[in-house]
């Protein structure tokens, strides 16, 4: 598939029709992720794949269990948005496949000669991090795509961040940052609608 037909094929995919994902093209994937480009080329990614429809459960429950557990304020509408959120945040379990990205904190050399902390000079930077991260999340999002696949990236069960790096033996220093569900598509998706050109793109001459 042609790059510009995959970008503009790609949309979150939630549903999944029941059939595996083969390992080839799960590492075939994440091969495609690792490609992105990161700060200083520091790599500081891993992916970890599951399959394994029990563990995709009892990651499912912790989510679940974290997100009921928030407390609730006084709207009418509380209880349907915990009850949407956690649809949101737990879909996963259905999904054939899950890649969860784990990273470790990347030490600039700024670190070494100033009276900053890490934490601080990430955001100084922008969060150079979580940039590096959303581009192999993009490269591995793209390359489901174009291997006939559908995707999506959640963030929200990063709210079990703890309980789930348990279950999946993430150990220091790499930490969790997201997940990406995979699978073929139960049906067909049109992707939503964009923000036009001109909406987006201001040329300072």
């Amino acid at each position: 598939m042609e790059l510009k037909q995959t970008i503009e094929k790609r949309t979150s995919i939630r549903n999944f029709i029941d059939e595996p994902v083969p390992l080839n093209d799960l590492k075939e994937m994440v091969r495609r992720a690792g490609l992105a480009p990161s700060v200083n080329n520091y790599q500081p990614w891993k992916f970890i794949a599951v399959t394994n429809k029990k563990v995709l459960s009892k990651m499912a429950m912790k989510v679940s269990d974290r997100i009921k557990e928030i407390p609730s304020n006084k709207s009418i509408a509380a209880k349907n948005v915990k009850s949407q959120v956690e649809w949101f945040a737990t879909f996963f379990e259905n999904a054939p496949a899950v890649i969860a990205m784990v990273m470790e904190d990347y030490e600039t050399v700024l670190e070494k000669g100033v009276n900053l902390s890490h934490e601080e000079i990430n955001k100084a930077r922008n969060f150079q991090d979580m940039q590096s991260a959303g581009a192999a999340i993009q490269n591995l999002l793209l390359s489901a795509v174009d291997l006939g696949y559908g995707a999506c990236w959640l963030s929200a069960p990063m709210m079990a961040k703890e309980s789930l790096e348990k279950i999946l033996e993430v150990e220091n220093p790499y930490h969790l940052i997201a997940f990406v569900a995979v699978g073929k598509a139960a049906r067909e998706k049109e992707p939503k609608s964009k923000k036009s050109i001109d909406e987006i793109c201001k040329v300072k001459e």
